[in-house]
């Protein structure tokens, strides 16, 4: 039998945790452009923000669907597609002037979001024991080192330079992390048995639509609206047929059997209700940051000072990741996951008392990305070690749809508070201190309720080592 290709987990950690980033670059690309929108793609103000709208609902159906297939198929082989996928999205959004193009662009872009499960994945399959909890507890903070390093870096190049510079950048991106995964990635030979579930893959998609759709348009279309109930009320009905479904098919998308057990439900509902206290601080730092001092609680900076105010918690969670799994080896993961959920709190406390100055936003910041880094490295080992190898991207996968969930639910949440409780600063109404404070409030609240939920994860010690892959090892040289 041949010899496989050896593995070098140094580099094939960096090449998947650049992937990450990447990708979670795309979220925070068009941040910089939202109040353009309309004269830049010659549109209307609401249909605008289908160019937001659509990367969310791309990436929710991308994530299960494509978690599953990298499975059946092979995990290295979709997270090419993904990327590809990625890249096609950033030229095709390059290319456009007007909404639509515009639109179709950005949903190629959001069908990429599995790279990261995809990853932490591969990861399982392709690492040796020692070096696993470390590399998806990086693999898991990209998604936040992206999103941070994302808003200043497109906020220059929107300030000096063409908008459609910020999508040839992240095309460019993409083929270089296409070309170095291509070549130093290796193909798991860990595969499940089955067929793709097709109807599953229909069913959860339209309820994941209809869904998201009313959450993230809820407030404009109005909660009590027709539409947005019918389609609460249609995510609902088809969820249940799809539950019905996936219990009775032999291979099902999504094994509800598995996905029931209590390490793994107790885990995705902690993932959502921490996804939703992680995202308040998205929603509220960048507002203080940006409204005029005149009003008495804004600061008046920049879109270029606000995203650099957000970079130090990109850069504390992939610091923060060594000590997430030391814990974990230690610990064990769902110690790492409380004590990740109690830091936020911490930070949101502060928050509540502390948005007068830069720096005080500054220390908020850094305190919620430290406990966002302890947490998120600690949910895909909670998750590994409860699931099948041959189920891994599809559980990494479920778990971060409940996280775009909660991130969604947190945006219409805090949305809600802050259209509610506004004062009128000339022709404009702007959202009141007491409004941020309470927002932050309900960061901690929900980082608590996570807390709470997770203290129910079975217990779960040390992290025990695992067989090394049929693969010739090359890591202390890579």
């Amino acid at each position: 039998m041949s010899r496989l290709p050896a593995v070098r987990p140094n580099l094939v950690v960096l090449v998947l945790a650049l992937g990450g980033i990447v990708v979670s670059l795309m979220q925070t690309l068009v941040v910089p452009l939202i109040p353009r929108l309309p004269a830049l793609l010659h549109a209307s103000a609401a249909d605008s923000t289908w160019v937001i709208t659509a990367t969310l609902l791309a990436g929710a159906v991308a994530t299960p669907v494509v978690g599953r297939l990298g499975d059946l198929y092979g995990k290295r082989r979709m997270l090419l597609v993904s990327l590809v996928l990625l890249v096609a999205g950033a030229v095709v959004a390059a290319l456009s002037d007007t909404l639509v193009p515009m639109i179709v662009g950005r949903a190629l872009q959001g069908l990429a979001a599995g790279v990261i499960p995809l990853g932490i994945s591969i990861m399982r399959d392709e690492l040796p024991a020692e070096r696993l909890g470390s590399a998806t507890a990086t693999m898991s903070a990209s998604l936040g080192v992206g999103g941070a390093l994302g808003l200043p870096a497109a906020a220059f190049l929107a300030e000096n330079t063409d908008w459609h510079v910020l999508f040839w950048t992240a095309a460019g991106l993409g083929v270089l992390v296409t070309v170095l995964v291509s070549t130093c990635v290796p193909e798991s030979s860990t595969r499940a048995r089955g067929r793709f579930d097709l109807v599953g893959a229909a069913g959860l998609s339209a309820a994941l639509v209809c869904l998201l759709l009313a959450i993230s348009k809820g407030a404009a279309w109005g909660w009590t609206s027709g539409v947005t109930l019918g389609l609460f009320s249609a995510a609902a009905a088809v969820l249940l047929l799809w539950g019905w479904w996936e219990l009775r098919t032999a291979s099902p998308l999504v094994d509800l059997r598995t996905t029931a057990r209590r390490q793994v439900l107790l885990t995705n509902l902690t993932s959502a209700v921490f996804a939703f206290a992680m995202f308040a601080m998205s929603l509220v730092l960048p507002q203080i940051l940006q409204l005029p001092a005149a009003t008495g609680h804004g600061l008046g900076q920049s879109l270029l000072v606000t995203g650099l105010v957000l970079v130090p918690s990109g850069l504390v969670m992939l610091m923060i990741a060594p000590l997430s799994a030391r814990i974990t080896s230690t610990a064990g993961p769902k110690v790492t996951l409380m004590l990740g959920t109690l830091v936020v709190a911490a930070g949101y406390g502060l928050g509540v008392g502390l948005m007068s100055a830069v720096w005080q936003l500054l220390l908020v910041s850094a305190v919620i990305g430290g406990g966002i880094g302890l947490a998120y490295g600690a949910m895909p080992a909670l998750i590994m070690g409860a699931v099948p190898v041959s189920e891994t991207a599809a559980a990494n996968s479920l778990n971060t749809l409940m996280r775009a969930i909660g991130t969604s639910v947190s945006s219409a949440v805090a949305g809600a508070v802050l259209a509610q409780l506004t004062v009128r600063f000339g022709p404009a109404a702007i959202p009141t201190e007491g409004a941020f404070r309470l927002v932050m409030a309900l960061g901690c609240a929900t980082a608590l309720a996570a807390l709470a939920i997770a203290a129910f994860i079975p217990g779960t010690g040390p992290v025990r080592p695992r067989p090394v892959p049929e693969r010739a090892m090359a890591g202390d040289r890579s």
